[in-house]
C-alpha cells in the first residue's frame, strides 16, 4: 500500500453471517463484479464495531469525531482481474461527519444512524436505529455473549474466507474503484448470540435472513485505509 488515507481501529466487533442463494446476490452488485461463493452459497455479513482513533496521516484522533458505533452490511464478491474483496451494501455510523466524508470520499453506502455499542463483562450490545438518508428506522440491534478463544485448528477455510479481507469495491462517478486495506489477523473469539432485531439486511434490498446466523467475534485490529482507485 502507499501512504494510507486514513487510520482507525475496530473494536469490539462481532460478525454475524448468513448464506444466501448467490443469484439473488449478484442482482445487488455493479457490473464487473462477480459475488463469491464458498461451497456454491453466497454469504452476507452484519459486522458491527465500535470505530476509535479514526484520523489521517499527520494529524491526531479528535475524541468526539474518532471514536463512534458502525454497523455495515457486507458481502463478498471478485472483480475481472479476479482479486478479492469486500462490496458494501450499507454502512451505518453515529457521525454524520464521517458519513458525509465516507460518501464524497469513498462513494461507500453509508448512512446516519443514532447508534450505540456497550460492554460489560463478556456481553457486547450493539444498537442502531437508521436516521438519514433512509429507509428511516432501519435498525441493527444485537447482544452476543463472547467466549474463548479460536485455537489454530478452528481458525478454518470458512472462517479465514468470512473474516480476512483486504480490499474493498466501491464505485465512483459511476466507475468501479477499489482500495486497499490492511490490518492483522483478526483474533477471532466464540460467540452466543443472546437477542438480535435486525432489519438492515432487508433495507440493503436482500430477502430477510433465514435460520441463525455464524458468529465470530473479535477484540479488534488496527486499520490502514489506501486510497481508492479506478
Amino acid at each position: 500500500m502507499s501512504l494510507p488515507v486514513m487510520y482507525q481501529r475496530w473494536s469490539w466487533m462481532t460478525f454475524a453471517h448468513w448464506r444466501y442463494p448467490a443469484p439473488v446476490v449478484q442482482r445487488l452488485l455493479p457490473d464487473g463484479l462477480t459475488v463469491e461463493t464458498y461451497r456454491d452459497d453466497a454469504w452476507v455479513g452484519l459486522a458491527m464495531f465500535l470505530m476509535e482513533g479514526v484520523r489521517p496521516p499527520g494529524l491526531p484522533a479528535v475524541p468526539w469525531l474518532s471514536r463512534f458505533p458502525e454497523t455495515n452490511v457486507r458481502t463478498y464478491v471478485r472483480d475481472r482481474q479476479g482479486r478479492s474483496g469486500i462490496r458494501f451494501l450499507s454502512l451505518d455510523a453515529a457521525r454524520l461527519p464521517a458519513v458525509l466524508g465516507g460518501r464524497a470520499g469513498f462513494g461507500l453506502p453509508y448512512f446516519w444512524s443514532r447508534m450505540s455499542v456497550g460492554k460489560a463483562g463478556p456481553r457486547v450490545r450493539y444498537q442502531c436505529r437508521r436516521h438519514w438518508p433512509g429507509p428511516r428506522g432501519a435498525r441493527g440491534d444485537a447482544e452476543v455473549e463472547v467466549g474463548e478463544a479460536f485455537t489454530e485448528d478452528e481458525y478454518d477455510e470458512q472462517s479465514h474466507f468470512l473474516i480476512e479481507r483486504y480490499r474493498l469495491f466501491t464505485r465512483m462517478a459511476g466507475r468501479l474503484a477499489t482500495a486497499r486495506v490492511e490490518h492483522p489477523r483478526w483474533p477471532l473469539r466464540h460467540a452466543r448470540l443472546r437477542a438480535l432485531d435486525q432489519s438492515l439486511l432487508q433495507a440493503g434490498g436482500l430477502p430477510e435472513p433465514y435460520g441463525s446466523p455464524l458468529l465470530h467475534a473479535s477484540a479488534g485490529v488496527p486499520v490502514r485505509i489506501g486510497m481508492p482507485h479506478r
